[in-house]
C-alpha cells in the first residue's frame, strides 16, 4: 500500500498539484525533517501506552479480586466499577481528567499523566473482567487442594491460582495493549506530543493532510502489527507448552 501510494505521487513537486509526497520524502531535507518530526512521536506513544497499561493491569487485578469472593458488597462494588468505566467514552474521560480533576481535587496534572490516568481508568475495567474470567477458569479443585494443605487465601491466589490463570490471561492482555496503543491517539486532544498530535501540527504548517495522515496510518500499522505478531508468538508458545 505504501509503495503504491508513493509511486502515485512520484515526481510531484511542491507546485505540481495532485499528490504531494515531497512533504514526507526521505530524499529531500525538508521531507526528512518532517519524517523525523512524525517518527519522534513513536516514543511518546509507546511510553504513554506502556505506563497506562501497567497501571491498568494492577488496578484491574485489585478490582477483580472482590468479584470472585463471597462478600456480596465486594461483588457489587466490582460490578459498579466495571460498568461505570466501561460506559464512559475514553475521549470524555481524558477531557474530564485533564480539565476537571484540577478543579475537583486541586491536583495539578500535566498532559502525560492526565492521559495515563484516563487511559488506565478506562482500561482497568476491561482488565478486571479479563482477570476475573481467567481466575474463574482455574478448576475449583485447585483452591480446595490448596486449602487442604493449609494455605491461606493470599497464598492460594499467589502460589496456585494466579500462575495457572496467567496462561489464559496473557493473550487477552496483549490484545488490550494493542487497543491501548490505538486509544492513545485520543490524548492528542489535550496537547500530548504523540503521533497523532505531531501529524496534526504538521498538517497545519504543510497543508498536506492526505500524505501526512497516510504516514500516520503506516506508523500505527507497524506498531499494531508488531504487537499482533508478538501475541501470536505468545499463543503458539503457550499452546506448545500445554501439550
Amino acid at each position: 500500500m505504501a509503495a503504491a501510494l508513493l509511486l502515485a505521487g512520484c515526481g510531484q513537486g511542491a507546485g505540481g498539484g495532485g499528490w504531494g509526497w515531497y512533504v514526507v520524502s526521505p530524499f529531500t531535507p525538508a521531507g526528512r525533517s518532517n519524517l523525523g518530526f512524525l517518527i519522534g512521536g513513536v516514543w511518546d506513544t509507546i511510553l504513554l501506552s506502556v505506563t497506562a497499561m501497567a497501571i491498568s493491569i494492577l488496578a484491574g487485578l485489585i478490582v477483580a479480586l472482590p468479584a470472585i469472593g463471597k462478600n456480596k458488597w465486594g461483588r457489587r462494588a466490582n460490578m459498579v466499577y466495571v460498568e461505570v468505566f466501561r460506559a464512559i467514552p475514553i475521549l470524555v474521560l481524558i477531557l474530564w481528567v485533564y480539565y476537571g480533576l484540577p478543579v475537583v481535587a486541586g491536583i495539578a496534572i500535566n498532559v502525560f499523566w492526565a492521559g495515563v490516568f484516563a487511559l488506565a481508568l478506562s482500561d482497568s475495567a476491561f482488565e478486571a473482567e479479563i482477570f476475573r474470567s481467567g481466575i474463574q477458569s482455574v478448576p475449583k479443585g485447585q483452591t480446595e487442594a490448596a486449602q487442604a494443605l493449609g494455605l491461606t487465601w493470599t497464598q492460594t491466589m499467589r502460589q496456585v491460582i494466579l500462575p495457572q490463570a496467567l496462561r489464559h490471561i496473557l493473550p487477552p492482555l496483549a490484545n488490550q495493549f494493542a487497543y491501548m496503543l490505538k486509544m492513545s491517539a485520543l490524548v492528542s486532544v489535550i496537547g500530548m506530543q504523540e503521533l497523532t498530535r505531531r501529524a496534526n501540527e504538521l498538517v497545519v504548517t504543510e497543508y498536506r493532510p492526505l500524505e501526512i495522515y497516510t504516514v500516520l496510518v503506516l506508523e500505527y500499522l507497524v506498531l499494531i502489527l508488531a504487537v499482533s505478531q508478538s501475541v501470536r508468538w505468545l499463543e503458539r508458545r503457550m499452546a506448545r507448552s500445554d501439550r
